[in-house]
């Protein structure tokens, strides 16, 4: 009986076993398969889910493209009703396309009335398209670099007086066309008291429909000079680097980036695009080559051949060290100019001022440069807007210039105007605030700027006396 009862207790254990195993697969078939029906619903959900999507995406998408047609319709209209009542073209194609010279078969009397009112070919820039395109000048080696993303802000600085509203225009658009938005914070447009009336309404009225936000206009009431209004300028710009320009200006491609970068590595840099002519008379763009700017004792700017170990070095792309700057434009941190005093404001009218600059920043610790991968095409002109008397203007700056700056060298100047320093017969105004200014920035010698600086200058020592022989 005993023996029975094991076989029997076997027999169920096996029996349970068996059962159990079979149970087992039984499960995990089960839950094989209820995965594989989960994947097959959430596979089909979205399916489901992405045709719907891309009917809703498509939809959107007519919708997006009906909308824009609209906008585009809407801004072609806006633009042509503009630019027409006023006489002049926006858009691409036309004459003086690409920089080419251009010309008017109907020259008559308005146009030379406009040549000596401007000194440029005012009639010519009405027919030629606001947005017309120039030659990309910059060096191979600029179009293949790159620059960082997180670049400052610019705020762009016209000065103008008098000046032809279309030429105003064309630099307010260039400017725009050819600067990537998100560094564009704003451009000032400082009218210097203009007498010409389209330069008031019409110009208030265009720049506000055409810029809505972006471009500011600032109006001196009575004529302060370049140098003045380009400091009015200063005040009114908020963002972290501001651009002087004169306002008859083409801007080339890839402008901005390298000298943000420059000023964003250095905030004590001054930048100076690299400067093409525009012809006063056809309106071509012509390449000028790759230069320093240096003057002579007269204080008159001119190109200079760039230093030798810039020669040297081969690469047509590289910074220029310059030790002063021609005056059309330049660029620099809105603070550093302000610590380093501006613009001379005791200075009249302008001249004088872009030298006086320079070689402030040199001794106070900066660096100036010309940067061949920012060009900027600029109109020179035959005559100039302020007055007829710009030679007493530069003497008179000059002179201040070498009473706070030059040192023992300052005599150089009175010998290059040929007028004795005890008795000039000029008188240059008050220096004292920027002699101050001079000793709180701790500046070094005129001496050391024409050592390390602009040694090409020639100095004339032992000077006996000088005069003019008749």
């Amino acid at each position: 009986m005993a023996v029975a009862r094991k076989i029997k207790t076997l027999l169920t254990v096996n029996i349970l076993v068996f059962v159990g195993i079979i149970l087992f697969s039984v499960y995990c078939r089960i839950q094989d398969r209820s995965q594989e029906l989960v994947q097959i619903v959430r596979s089909a959900d979205r399916r489901a889910r992405s045709r719907g999507a891309k009917v809703g995406s498509l939809a959107d998408r007519e919708s997006i493209l009906q909308r824009l047609d609209h906008l585009e319709e809407v801004v072609y209209n806006q633009l042509n009703g503009l630019a027409k009542p006023m006489g002049l073209v926006e858009g691409p194609g036309g004459l003086g396309q690409g920089g080419m010279a251009a010309t008017l078969r109907d020259d008559s009397h308005e146009s030379e009335t406009k040549y000596e009112e401007y000194g440029y070919n005012a009639q010519l820039s009405d027919r030629i398209s606001l947005d017309r395109s120039i030659p990309d000048y910059r060096p191979k080696k600029c179009k293949q670099m790159t620059y960082p993303d997180d670049l400052p802000q610019i705020s762009v600085v016209f000065i103008f007086v008098n000046e032809a509203l279309s030429v105003i225009l064309r630099s307010v658009h260039s400017v725009v066309n050819h600067t990537p938005s998100h560094l564009l914070k704003e451009i000032i447009l400082v009218d210097d008291n203009s007498d010409n009336v389209e330069l008031k309404f019409n110009l208030d009225q265009y720049v506000h429909k055409r810029y809505p936000g972006l471009v500011k206009i600032v109006r001196n009431n009575k004529r302060e000079g370049l140098i003045r209004a380009r400091i009015q300028g200063w005040k009114a710009a908020t963002s972290p680097v501001v651009g002087f320009f004169d306002a008859h200006v083409e801007f080339n491609t890839g402008w901005v980036e390298p000298a943000l970068t420059r000023i964003k590595e250095d905030r004590k840099r001054i930048i100076l695009p690299a400067i093409d002519n525009i012809k006063y008379n056809t309106f071509e763009v012509q390449q000028y080559a790759n230069a320093a700017h240096g003057y002579n004792w007269g204080l008159w700017c001119m190109y200079i051949i760039p230093p030798q170990d810039w020669l040297d070095k081969g690469d047509e792309s590289a910074p220029i060290r310059t030790p002063a700057m021609i005056g059309c434009s330049f660029v620099v941190d809105r603070e550093y100019f302000g610590e380093i005093g501006l613009l001379d404001p005791g200075m009249e009218v302008y001249g004088g001022e872009n030298i006086e600059l320079g070689m402030r920043v040199w001794q106070c610790g900066g660096s100036m440069e010309v940067l061949p991968c920012s060009r900027v095409a600029h109109i020179e002109r035959t005559k100039k807007p302020y007055n007829n008397d710009i030679d007493y203007y530069a003497k008179r700056n000059a002179l201040r210039a070498a009473e706070v700056w030059m040192d023992d060298f300052k005599s150089h100047v009175y010998m290059a105007w040929n007028i004795p320093m005890a008795n000039p017969g000029v008188d240059f105004g008050d220096v004292s605030e920027r002699i101050a200014l001079r000793q709180r920035l701790q500046c070094r010698s005129f001496k050391w700027y024409l050592e390390n600086v602009y040694p090409e200058m020639r100095v004339y020592n032992n000077t006996v006396t000088y005069g003019e022989v008749q």
